[in-house]
């Protein structure tokens, strides 16, 4: 298993953005957006190319595609939408399925909710997309959702990530690489991640609400 913490300025200025206590839930998209792209961007640099010629105004010529298998981006309901918007800039072929787990607030495990996969998974290389990965409950399950539906070739891309979930992923899928903006200190008794970065809830029980991920709950941001 690889972790890839990338150390880009522009993806270290606004993971330092993202983590502002007072950030809008619109700024907060926007910026999971672009960094989004800017992760997608180093998880893809060793895509395979082939060669193939085109007509080209002056005549043919000899260009670049990326040959290989297909790819999936797998957003985790509902963060992991926020994120989507900018991996499909960089890669607009990718075809989506979708995920919802919520996380148990007393036994800090997933429980999945829906699940819409794409029908030739199994053939596509998949691409989970989630804010943060604090204990790894929520990313270890949907690997296994991936797995079972036959797709063998999965990786993340995370904004914030705990040791404790990276540990836990690695005993659990020790094949699955991950990109990540930033790797934080470690998770506190709620499970949430230490500094963390604000972002709306996904997970809990009570999805009208805001949740930072290292901090309070919060009244909802209806933008």
């Amino acid at each position: 298993m690889a972790v890839h913490e990338i150390s880009h300025p522009l993806v270290r200025h606004k993971l330092g953005l993202l983590r502002e206590k007072d950030i809008s839930t619109r700024e907060f998209r926007e910026l999971a957006s672009e960094v989004g792209m800017l992760l997608t961007y180093e998880a893809t640099k060793d895509l395979p190319a082939e060669k193939v010629t085109i007509e080209c105004w002056s005549g043919p010529v000899e260009v670049e595609r990326i040959k290989g298998k297909k790819i999936t981006v797998v957003p985790i309901l509902r963060a992991g939408l926020g994120m989507m918007d900018g991996v499909l800039k960089a890669i607009p072929s990718a075809k989506v399925s979708v995920v919802g787990l919520y996380r148990n607030e007393e036994t800090l495990e997933p429980v999945v909710y829906f699940e819409k996969l794409v029908q030739d998974i199994s053939e596509r290389k998949a691409m989970i997309l989630d804010p943060m990965l604090a204990t790894g409950g929520t990313l270890i399950a949907t690997i296994d959702m991936l797995k079972k539906a036959g797709c063998r070739d999965i990786n993340g891309i995370f904004l914030v990530a705990a040791p404790e979930g990276i540990k836990r992923l690695e005993e659990a899928h020790p094949d699955v690489d991950i990109w990540v903006a930033g790797i934080d200190d470690h998770l506190n008794e709620q499970g949430y991640i230490i500094p963390g970065s604000v972002m709306p809830v996904t997970r809990s029980s009570a999805p009208s609400k805001v949740l930072r991920t290292g901090c309070p709950t919060m009244t909802n941001h209806s933008e």
